[in-house]
This record gives structure tokens, sequence and C-alpha cells, in this order.
């Protein structure tokens, strides 16, 4: 059981009876624990909690909370308030909290901002100015920095009086700087520790620096920092400016953002922007109906396909009993390769250029998986007695030409889409196995003309579309 779901009636009665010992109660609770306290309440009362809480205790409650409980306390709560506990914040939580609030909302408690904390302002303008899937807007501007000439121990001196003013922010790296803000090394604190404290700092840096530029997309930036396997990566300008630092609690986020909105577009979903339960029910509609409506109308050509070859059907008996099992296997075998692409691209595996790679390994997956579905295809259509071994064996090559083609559709297409500049995730499955839906009836039409041209010559009358 949640501890939010223990607590908060507790909390409510003590909000009510005597606010003052509140403080008292949370004084041992992790900030995280508390933050699901405070979703937990009514909305007035957690906007009263926290009011009553010092800014340093409430910022970093108020930070994890998410980003539609933000939005509705900032509303509830005096700008003053707000602007006390923005200014606890960690610069890019901060920035990513104005970014959520109505202009003006947001324009008051920035103005408030401005008397309380100036520099505090000041980083939210500055990280505010980059896109927000940026490198640029996903920094910090906090970070220690030194000059390169100092000793270590002058080094770790830094470290120790950054950690008292700031106590929830992590430290790993000291950050050497010129005059001008211009990087010349990174020291680890595993540097400064085992290294003399007497040791001039710019002999222990490390020079080879990675980096990211600020406008470098966030999904980028997470691919670089686990290849790198980095706790924090700087970001500098074109002309060696040090602007400021991702660190790894803020990828983690990016990444379950990130693979939130390729698994619902792989559903057919488009992605939501507030967890599902805080999620209106018109807003679902809109969101699941559009797609519907496209994979609906898709499916158009489906039937208009069977209706086509209706006469080549109703010729071969039995066959439409086995239109669901072989376009099935087109759509899963489709589903399958795209998503397996489609995660390629997301981490890196896969590239552009590798499209050639992808198509020769698809193919061949395709016959090998299209020959095992024939074989038990076939075995299954002679299961029944009125059934011709030239009908099995259609039921089978047309089982290895479906999967193929769902194969190698499912696998070029998010190649296109990225190729293009769209997401990749957009060709999600239910988009996949609808192309794969029409591209199965035509294969199977044309493997039935060949192997069973008898057959169909003797059955359909003159002048019936047959392809």
């Amino acid at each position: 059981m949640r501890l939010a779901t223990l607590l908060s009636p507790d909390l409510k009665q003590l909000l009510r009876e005597d606010p003052d010992q509140v403080r008292e109660l949370l004084d041992e609770i992790h900030a995280e624990d508390l933050a699901d306290i405070v979703s937990e309440l009514e909305p007035d009362e957690a906007a009263q909690l926290l009011a009553r809480l010092p800014a340093d205790e409430a910022a970093p409650i108020f930070e994890r909370l998410d980003e539609t409980e933000q939005e509705e306390l900032a509303e509830l709560m005096a700008p003053e308030s707000v602007a006390h506990i923005a200014s606890e914040m960690e610069p890019d939580d901060r920035a990513d909290l104005f970014s959520v609030l109505p202009d003006a909302i947001g324009d008051k408690i920035l103005e408030t901002l401005e008397r309380v904390d100036p520099e505090a302002a000041e980083a939210v303008r500055e990280i505010e100015k980059w896109p927000d899937t940026s490198a640029g807007h996903l920094m910090t501007t906090n970070y220690v920095y030194v000059q390169p000439s100092v000793r270590v121990e002058e080094a770790l001196q830094a470290v120790r009086a950054y950690s008292i003013e700031n106590e929830n922010i992590p430290i790993y790296n000291v950050y050497a700087l010129t005059p001008d803000d211009k990087v010349v090394g990174i020291a680890s604190l595993r540097d400064l520790i085992v290294n003399p404290g007497k040791e001039l700092l710019e002999n222990v840096l490390r020079t080879n620096i990675i980096s990211v530029p600020p406008d470098m997309d966030q999904e980028e930036v997470a691919r670089r920092m686990a290849k790198y396997d980095l706790n924090a990566m700087p970001v500098i300008a074109t002309d060696g400016t040090l602007l400021g630092v991702i660190t790894i609690d803020d990828v983690i986020d990016v990444l379950t953002q990130e693979q939130t909105e390729d698994v619902q577009k792989l559903g057919g979903i488009e992605p939501l922007d507030v967890p599902y339960f805080q999620t209106r029910f018109g807003e679902f509609i809109r969101k699941r109906g559009g797609w519907l409506v496209i994979l609906f109308v898709g499916e158009f050509f489906t039937q208009t396909a069977l209706r086509f070859y209706d006469p080549v059907f109703q010729v071969l008996q039995g066959a439409s009993y086995y239109i669901p099992l072989l376009i099935s296997a087109g759509g899963n075998s489709g589903s399958q390769s795209s998503t397996l692409i489609i995660r390629g691209l997301a981490v890196g595996e896969i590239r552009g250029r590798d499209w050639w790679r992808v198509l020769l390994r698809e193919l061949a997956m395709g016959l090998v998986l299209g020959a095992i579905l024939g074989v038990i295809g076939f075995a299954r259509v002679l299961m029944y007695r009125d059934q011709s071994m030239a009908f099995a064996f259609t039921i089978a090559v047309t089982l290895v030409g479906i999967v193929v083609t769902g194969c190698t559709i499912g696998s070029m297409l998010p190649l296109v889409l990225k190729k293009i500049g769209l997401d990749p995730a957009t060709s999600s499955t239910p988009f996949i196995a609808s192309l794969v839906d029409v591209a199965g009836i035509v294969v199977f039409v044309h493997v039935a003309r060949i192997v069973m041209a008898n057959v169909l010559a003797a059955g359909i009358p003159h002048g019936s579309p047959v392809p």
C-alpha cells in the first residue's frame, strides 16, 4: 500500500486541527513520498500545506508533482508563495514549471520571482529560450566551477560550500572555467578525492570533454549519455562557453516520456499529455477517435479488394474461411518487423543508411517464417477432405508471400518516415496491419490465379474481373 494512502487522512485532519504540527509529521519522509501525499490531498488542502512549509522544504515536493498538479496549485496559491518555492527549485524544473503555466499566471509569478530572486528569474529566461525538447531546456544552470589554476583541496572546498547551499542537488563533476566561462576541463569527484590536496587542478583535469550543443534533441542527448555511461553531460555553446549541465535523473525522465509516447503511438493513439486518470474523457475521444477513424477508413480498401475479387472467392470453395488467417499472418509479421525497427531507430542501433541491410534481413526472415507458417497452413487445409491439394498449396504459397510482404512493409515504412522527418512510431501496429490486409488479399488472388488457373478459368463467368 502506498504511504500516501496511509497518511493522507491523518494529514487532512492535522491540517484542520493543528496546521503548525504538519512539519513534524513530514520531517522524516522522503520528498518523493511527500509528493505522493500531496497528490492524494484535495487541491486546496495541498496548496495550504505547501504554503505553510518553508520554501526550501516545499520546493523538492513541488518539483516532483505532475505538471497538471503544479499548474493547478500555482493557480490556487499566492504568487509570492509560488515565487519563493520556485526560487528554491532546480533551474530546469523551475523553467519546466513556467512553461506549463498559463501566460497570465506565469508572468505574474515571474515578476514576483524577479523581486525575490533575480538570478533565478534570469535562469528561467536563459533556459526557456531553447525548444522544450532540446538540451538547452533540459539543462540546469547550477554546477560547481573553479579556475584551472587552483589546487585540488580548493576545488574540494568549493564542492563542500556548494553542497551546503544546495542540499538536494547532486554533484558529479567540477568544471574548470576561464574568467569568460570557457571550459578548460572537467574533474570528477573521484579525481579530486584520489589526488593529493596540494596537486594543481589543471594536472588532473580531463580535457577530452564529451558534451552536447544546446539545440540537440533530448533523445539524442539521452543516447549519448548512455553510450558514454555518464551521470552528467555539459551543455557547451559553439564558442566553448559552458551553458549548463544535464544530469542523469533528467535523462531518465526523458527516456520514460519518450518511451511512453512511442508505446502509445504503436497502439494507434495520439500521445497523452497527462496520466491516464487525469486525462479528460473528451480528450481521450479526440486522441483515440482520430486514429480509429483513419484506420477504419483504411480498412475500406480491404473491403473493396474483397468485393472486387468476390468471383474468385466464390469459385474457390472455402477460400473465405482462410482470408482472416492469411491477412492476420501478414499483419502480425509486419507488426513484429515495425516494432523491431522502431526500437532500433530509437536507441540508435539502426540508422537510415542501413535500409538495404534491413531489407535483406527482413526478406530472408520473411521467407523462413512464411515457409514455417506455410507448412502449418498446408497441413491445416488438408485436414478437410473437401479441399484439394492445389488449394492447400495455394494457401501455403500465399502465406510465404504475405509474410514476406508484411516483413518488408513493416521494416521499410518506419525508415521512410524517419527519412522524411516524421516520427517512425507513427507507423503504428494497426496502420501496418491495415496496409498488409489489402496486400494479403492481392497476393492470395495472384497466387490462386497461377496455381489454380484451370479451376478459375472454368468457374468464373466470362467478363468477370480476374487480375
